[in-house]
C-alpha cells in the first residue's frame, strides 16, 4: 500500500526528483477548437481556464500542430506521494529554484507534484532539488 506523506519535512525529504525523458511547451485552445479532442490525449496536463484551455504538450506535438514555440521545458517529477492537503512542498520547491534564478510551474497531480523548469536548466534544476531533499 502506498504511504501518503503530508508533514512539509517529510515530503520534502522523500520527493527523490527525476528528470522525465522530452521537451514540454504550453499552449492554449479555445473550448470550441476541434484540435482538442485530438491534442488532449496527447497532454502531460490539461487546465481549463476562462480564457480558454491550457494544455503542456511535449514539444514535437506543438511543432506539428503549426503552434509557436514559447518556452520549451523540461519535466521533473517528484516522486513522493503527497498529500492533496499537504503544506509547503510547492513553496519549498519553488523557492529553492528561485533562489538560482530557475523558473518553475508547477503542476500538482493526483499522484505527484512536477516542476515543469527551462529546458536549458534542467541538470541545474535536478541539482537543486537533490540538495533541497538531502537536507
Amino acid at each position: 500500500m502506498t504511504t501518503i506523506i503530508g508533514d512539509t519535512a517529510g515530503m520534502i525529504a522523500g520527493m527523490s526528483p527525476e528528470l522525465m525523458a522530452g521537451a514540454f511547451d504550453f499552449c492554449t485552445l479555445n473550448a470550441d477548437d476541434p484540435r482538442l479532442v485530438k491534442l488532449i490525449p496527447l497532454a502531460r496536463a490539461v487546465f481549463q481556464e476562462a480564457e480558454g484551455t491550457s494544455l503542456i504538450l511535449p514539444v514535437n506535438v506543438m511543432k506539428a500542430e503549426g503552434f509557436a514555440e514559447t518556452a520549451p521545458m523540461a519535466q521533473i517529477t517528484l516522486n513522493v506521494f503527497s498529500s492533496l492537503e499537504g503544506v509547503g512542498l510547492t513553496a519549498a520547491v519553488a523557492q529553492a529554484l528561485a533562489a538560482q534564478n530557475i523558473a518553475c510551474n508547477m503542476v500538482a497531480a493526483f499522484h505527484h507534484d512536477h516542476a515543469f523548469v527551462p529546458l536549458d536548466r534542467a541538470e541545474d534544476a535536478m541539482a537543486v532539488l537533490r540538495k533541497l531533499a538531502a537536507e
